[in-house]
């Protein structure tokens, strides 16, 4: 461990300052609510010992926090003038505004951007922590969370990878009996007998400062030695309600209220520091009069500070932009799999933080399509085999982003999406702007897509783009050719954003003469066939689709066919100017309907007046219509456009 990341000290009459100047913010926060200053307030009274959580802690090491750690946060280096102007939704706060309360975030300090779904920080702290483990700096990831979200799938998703790999992650539930007013006892994982090994399971009585400390030097030192993961049962209690919206009276009796007032743990500290005689109680009430006077100042001046601009709304949408650089392919005869495995190879080449983690991904199999062929036997401290879990994957990812590292991870096929889908929306869309700039999630996804090619059911024939491409803050794309894909992936690896990448299954063995090379940004579409009476604008094996339309047309209607190649950002220019010859568009997918892409396009384009007057018919939207996909080839390929219904669709727009 570097003298960098040396872990901080504090006496125990310090730290009961910083306990009391917690526990005043939670009154100031609850005095300005009710004075209609402000929004929210979610407290953190009687989970103040934690604190001392923060204090094993070096300057490298992650914090993955949980709503009420609000001592953490002030262990850890923030003070309370920035939880003030988190309070009040300040421009300043580390959110810009964009975050309730408690939604903790500091790049300086290590404390990765809080999401409000419980339990979603998890996976990405398991995902940091594996980012240590293979940097090996002896360096440590905290992860805080409440007792009612043991629950949550993720946790279980979470722990397994720690313990699997022997990650240096400590995983905090901090135990105080309630999820809002349901008492967890008969839930949490904890309470149910042989759910987990109680091996890695350390309880503690967190209402006493000096066991907090205990526990929190072990669990280090362990996870700082190699030694894996510690789970840590922190009993506890919420001595507030659940938020502002709550009143625990309603649910709890007086006495037991009162009883959980007697353990206090700043009463307890402050009794322990005043029968050992390192403190009067004059001068404690005297601390408890200057700590409300700075705290009071604190808020007062938070309240003056600017408020978020609305001229900001955009901003930290996305990352920098940068110029796309021509990809490691070489013209001549290749498939989309070969295209995609030499760009994967020299990323990898090139990069050591560019790492690979997918089902099935390791040789000899090299992924369930090859496109990660011989890659971990070249690069074996970068490739690696996922387990079964889609929301590991992709939550992992989001946690090395945190850590610096590059993440090009697989979902073996799209259609698995779904069990992702709390951390795709929850963190990996929404970190950058949530945060203010502060984290980003520079992260690329990649998985087969698409139908066309029999057999696939309703699991592996899935087209479901507009899932993605509806979510602020991720790129799409979806290739169509060997080098567009290299040519994506290429940009997509150096991006510092969230980008998807969708290759069609159907034309993966393709082998294609590839002439030319070239860079190719996000957002850039492609003429791939000229003509002059009708604009037919696809992606995917659509465009494939469109050329043999444009073929069997050929001599009746000249069809210039459009492939957008990059679904977010869209080059609706392209299509524009194609419109400026044509007049006409037809729009194929193959994604349904309802709420497909392909609407968006047609909206776009007519929801313009400058663009609409460019038409001379209707535009045309060829889509599967809203229902899923058979087993049979006889159910794929009556739901899929065909070629013919293409062609008339061309011929129609002509009218």
């Amino acid at each position: 461990m570097s003298l960098a990341n040396t872990p901080r000290t504090m006496n125990k009459l310090d730290y009961l300052r910083l306990m009391m100047s917690c526990r005043e913010g939670d009154k100031r926060e609850a005095i300005l609510l009710r004075q209609s200053k402000g929004w929210f307030h979610v407290g953190g009274t009687g989970h103040e010992a934690l604190g001392m959580l923060a204090f094993g802690l070096g300057k490298n090491d992650f914090l993955y926090p949980y709503y009420r750690d609000r001592a953490i946060m002030l262990a850890r280096g923030l003070t309370n003038y920035e939880l003030a102007l988190a309070y009040f939704a300040k421009r300043e706060s580390s959110s810009g505004g964009r975050q309730r309360p408690g939604h903790y975030s500091s790049r300086e300090h290590n404390i990765v951007s809080v999401c409000t779904p419980t339990g979603g920080g998890l996976i990405p702290a398991a995902g940091t922590a594996w980012a240590m483990k293979l940097a090996d700096k002896g360096e440590v990831t905290l992860a805080t969370v409440g007792d009612a979200a043991m629950r949550q799938g993720e946790f279980y998703e979470a722990w397994a990878f720690a313990v699997q790999e022997k990650l240096p992650l400590v995983l905090v539930i901090e135990d105080n009996k309630y999820g809002i007013s349901t008492p967890t006892e008969k839930f949490m994982a904890l309470n149910l007998r042989g759910v987990l090994s109680e091996d890695l399971v350390v309880k503690t009585d967190a209402r006493y400062v000096e066991n907090v400390r205990k526990v929190a030097e072990d669990a280090y030192a362990k996870a700082r030695a190699g030694e894996g993961p510690t789970l840590v049962w922190a009993d506890l209690d919420r001595l507030s309600s659940h938020t502002s919206s709550d009143d625990h009276r309603v649910y709890r009796d007086q006495a037991d209220i009162d009883a959980m007032f007697e353990r206090d743990p700043i009463k307890l500290l402050a009794d322990e520091l005043i029968a050992k005689g390192e403190l009067t109680q004059a001068a404690y009430e005297k601390l408890g009069e200057e700590i409300a006077l700075e705290v009071r100042d604190e808020y007062d001046r938070a309240e003056q500070a600017e408020d978020p601009r609305s001229s900001e709304l955009f901003l930290h949408c996305w990352g920098e932009e940068r110029k796309a650089e021509k990809p490691p392919l070489e013209p001549g005869s290749v498939t989309m799999v070969d295209a995609i495995n030499k760009t994967f190879n020299k990323a990898l080449e090139e990069d050591p933080n560019v790492i690979f983690f997918g089902e099935d991904i390791e040789d000899p199999k090299g992924g369930v399509f090859g496109m990660t062929k011989g890659l971990s036997e070249t690069f074996p401290k970068q490739v690696f085999n996922s387990p079964l879990a889609e929301a590991t994957i992709v939550g992992v990812g989001v946690g090395m982003c945190a850590y610096g590292m590059k993440p090009v991870f697989e979902l073996q096929f799209v259609d698995f999406i779904c069990p992702a889908w709390n951390q795709i929306v929850t963190n990996l869309s929404t970190t950058r702007w949530r945060s203010f700039g502060g984290w980003s999630t520079s992260m690329v996804v990649y998985a087969p897509y698409g139908a066309y090619f029999g057999g696939g059911s309703l699991w592996h024939s899935q087209s479901n783009e507009s899932w993605l491409c509806s979510l602020p803050g991720i790129k799409v794309a979806v290739p169509s050719t060997p080098e567009d894909a290299a040519g994506l992936f290429w940009t997509a690896i150096q991006s510092d954003d969230p980008c998807f990448v969708l290759v069609p299954k159907h034309v993966f063995r393709v082998r294609r003469d590839v002439e030319k090379v070239e860079p190719l940004p996000f957002g850039k579409a492609k003429v791939v066939r000229e003509g002059s009476d009708v604009t037919v604008v696809g992606w995917g094996n659509t465009v494939h689709l469109a050329e043999q339309a444009a073929e069997k047309l050929q001599g009746e209607v000249s069809l210039e066919v459009v492939d957008l190649r990059s679904l977010v950002p869209c080059d609706y220019e392209t299509v524009v100017e194609s419109l400026r010859k044509t007049g006409r568009l037809v729009v194929v997918q193959e994604d349904t309907r309802t709420c497909g892409f392909g609407q968006a396009v047609v909206s776009e384009i007519t929801d313009r007046q400058e663009w609409f007057s460019l038409l001379w018919s209707a535009p045309r939207l060829l889509s599967r219509p809203d229902v899923h996909i058979g087993f049979h080839p006889a159910y794929e390929f009556e739901a899929l456009v065909s070629v013919d219904e293409l062609v008339e669709a061309c011929r129609a727009a002509m009218d």
